[in-house]
């Protein structure tokens, strides 16, 4: 989980998040559009589409937007047809790297993604040439000044969880996708506000301590490839040292 929690901290030192609000947005509604295009527009029915419309809301995302991007799922407006890709590969120091894409070009997406890993001392590989690393799952996390521990770990394990584990100042809550839901609905039915919900993560198995010129080598290539319009996650197995995160920053 290290490379996954850490990124997340890295994020932190990075303190441009109003800048990148309109590179969020178009994620949000990427998301949106192709929610709404597999399960239908009606978020009731439809639960990736229920999370993409709170992510959005949470995110300050005007109303116009999300239905505009709801209507081009369904067909309502006319809108761009994305399909769902994972690219994998290695990147400084042979961490492995995970990209989630949504593209309507994979050509133009998959040529991107070689540049950036290329350019950024990694190399794009085949398909499961990391993916046996990771395991897939889901995670919400709870902020643990608003819960005492032995609560939150008891509401998270009554909810079906399968893990349950302190990480700086949230509880991170792990589940089987499959599962996500319930346990949100769960958690949330017994008090417990959510902070966070991913759906899918990319958890790995083990991970690579990297330090010095790798480290920083390593979190400019994740940021690029995370800047990029047609990714919408990135996951990598890393483990490096808080300091020098925010010596790279």
């Amino acid at each position: 989980m290290a490379g996954h929690s850490k990124w997340k901290q890295i994020k932190h030192y990075k303190a441009a998040a109003d800048a990148k609000r309109g590179a969020l947005f178009t994620k949000l509604i990427r998301e949106i559009t192709i929610a709404a295009k597999q399960g239908g527009g009606d978020p009731a029915g439809n639960a990736r589409l229920r999370l993409a419309i709170e992510t959005a809301r949470q995110n300050s995302m005007p109303k116009e937007n999300i239905e505009r991007a709801i209507k081009k799922g369904t067909g309502e407006l006319e809108g761009v047809d994305y399909q769902e890709l994972m690219y994998e590969g290695y990147g400084p120091g042979g961490v492995a790297i995970m990209i989630s894409a949504l593209t309507d070009n994979p050509t133009r997406t998959v040529a991107d993604v070689r540049h950036k890993m290329s350019r950024g001392g990694g190399n794009i590989g085949t398909p499961n040439s990391v993916a046996f690393m990771f395991d897939k799952k889901a995670q919400l996390t709870i902020d643990a000044s608003k819960y005492q521990e032995d609560k939150a770990l008891e509401a998270a394990l009554e909810a079906g969880a399968e893990d349950f584990a302190r990480d700086g100042d949230v509880y991170v809550v792990t589940t089987d996708p499959a599962s996500f839901h319930a346990v949100k609905d769960a958690l949330t039915g017994q008090g417990i506000e959510i902070a966070e919900s991913e759906p899918i993560v990319m958890i790995p198995q083990s991970t690579v301590k990297v330090e010095g010129k790798n480290a920083e080598q390593l979190l400019k290539l994740l940021e690029d490839l995370e800047d990029m319009d047609d990714v919408q996650k990135v996951w990598a197995n890393f483990d490096i040292d808080v300091a020098d995160m925010a010596n790279a920053g």
